[in-house]
């Protein structure tokens, strides 16, 4: 029999999946079904009133968990449990189990917060970092394997780790390189190649004509994002070259109600202040998930754009693995994980933040080539195949097939305890011993004493 696997997410999962979690995990499921019996788990905060379940799928089940009792169930079933890091905190009883553990640590959403939450009142502002700081400190100690994107959020990641006291002997001596407690699995692309199926920009969308070149925004519209420059970079380039048209491509985010983001209000006010507005510039609601290869397909550039700051710095631009996915020439800013790779697969233009004449350069030149698209082909297809996601997969597979316990789960057990101060001298002696024998005791007596001498 096939070993059952539960994944959590934080997101639901639908035909319109806004949030790149959602996409990560349904695409987490249907490859591990290859292998696993795979049980795709939507807890009920994770739900909302206007979630539609996508199509149903032969290769794995997904539940929309109607109560933590289900939610419960279904723990005590599987064999292993691979999480978002963030439900561990809304569901501790994920945390408890006995079963091997999985944390995705996708979004450092505590850097995140600190851009998202940046016009609010500061107490409001340092509540909710020190609620992030406790999610993430629970996420770190309680998981067997963590995985995150790239090798400079391993960076940030294993320096927490070590401030929590996960670095340690029992760590180290199972992996000196720390590739069982945290590994890269960045987010993927699919193997098999998109194909044009129908029009859905050029010669159909208002007034996109149908010889027009497209500049796409993939994803949706946050307040982190650089859209001022965009705009800025189109109202330069819209009197020369009025056929080149922007396409953003979703504003609306279906996984959450009420107002739109206050960056997708400014930047239409924006777009109508510079008179580009549904002439130059267009805003699109959102593109399903499974028709989103038709936009992409349609364009001529894909473009992402943010500000420098520690968000940025560390953050996975998930949609440029669709501008990779489907040939796209990428113009990106530089400073983060994926505008590196930009450069180093010559898939595009990197630009300076901020700089709007770069930019609109940028744009000028690409849309010169007679051959866009074809002339960066062989660069897209050597990248590709790094990104599909078996590939990327591979550690998350590989513990699924051999599951284990982190080496140092007793040890920080007590490590809590010892910095909680919850422990007396005995106790904590007798754990010492137990642990790393008489020396290792004579050892902590002696720090002991020496830290009462000299404090």
């Amino acid at each position: 029999m096939k070993r059952p696997i539960l994944l959590v997410c934080n997101q639901t999962v639908s035909p319109y999946m806004a949030g790149p979690v959602a996409i990560r995990y349904w695409e987490f499921a249907r490859v591990l079904s290859q292998y696993f019996t795979v049980t795709l788990a939507i807890p009920p905060l994770a739900q909302n009133s206007s979630s539609t379940p996508p199509p149903a799928t032969p290769e794995f089940e997904v539940r929309f968990c109607r109560t933590a009792t289900e939610l419960r169930n279904l723990t005590q079933s599987a064999e292993v449990l691979v999480v978002v890091g963030e439900v561990l905190s809304l569901y501790p009883f994920l945390a408890q189990s006995d079963k091997p553990l999985v944390v995705d640590l996708y979004i450092p959403f505590l850097l995140e917060g600190l851009q998202k939450h940046a016009t609010k009142p500061l107490a409001e502002q340092l509540c909710l970092q020190q609620g992030y700081r406790r999610v993430h400190a629970l996420q770190l100690r309680a998981a067997d394997l963590l995985l995150c994107p790239s090798y400079k959020l391993q960076d940030f990641w294993l320096g927490y780790l070590a401030a929590l006291g996960r670095v340690n002997p029992y760590t180290h001596a199972a992996d000196p390189a720390m590739t069982q407690l945290i590994s890269v699995v960045p987010f993927g692309l699919p193997a098999t190649p998109p194909r044009h199926d129908r029009a859905v920009m050029k010669g159909v969308y208002k007034t996109i004509g149908a010889e027009d070149k497209v500049i796409l925004w993939g994803g949706g519209l946050w307040n982190w994002l650089d859209w001022q420059t965009m705009l800025q970079a189109m109202a330069i380039i819209a009197p020369i070259r009025p056929d080149i048209k922007l396409f953003f491509m979703g504003t609306k985010n279906p996984s959450v109600a009420g107002a739109p983001e206050m960056a997708v209000t400014e930047a239409i006010a924006l777009s109508q202040q510079l008179g580009l507005y549904d002439k130059h510039v267009f805003f699109n609601d959102w593109v399903a998930y499974a028709d989103r290869h038709n936009y992409l397909l349609e364009a001529d550039i894909g473009i992402t754009l943010h500000r420098q700051h520690l968000e940025s710095r560390f953050s996975f631009r998930t949609r440029l693995l669709d501008y990779l996915w489907t040939g796209l020439p990428i113009i990106a800013t530089a400073g983060d994980v994926m505008s590196a790779e930009v450069e180093r697969g010559n898939l595009g233009r990197v630009v300076a933040s901020g700089d709007s004449q770069a930019v609109s350069q940028a744009m000028l030149e690409l849309l010169a080539m007679p051959n866009l698209r074809q002339d960066y082909q062989p660069q897209f297809a050597r990248m590709r195949r790094q990104y599909e996601w078996e590939t990327v997969m591979q550690p998350l597979i590989q513990f699924c097939h051999a599951p284990y316990r982190a080496a140092d789960k007793p040890y920080l057990a007590d490590l809590i305890g010892l910095e909680n101060g919850q422990q007396s001298l005995i106790k904590k002696g007798w754990q010492t011993l137990k642990r790393a024998g008489p020396r290792g005791l004579l050892s902590e007596i002696s720090r002991y004493l020496y830290w009462k001498r000299h404090s």
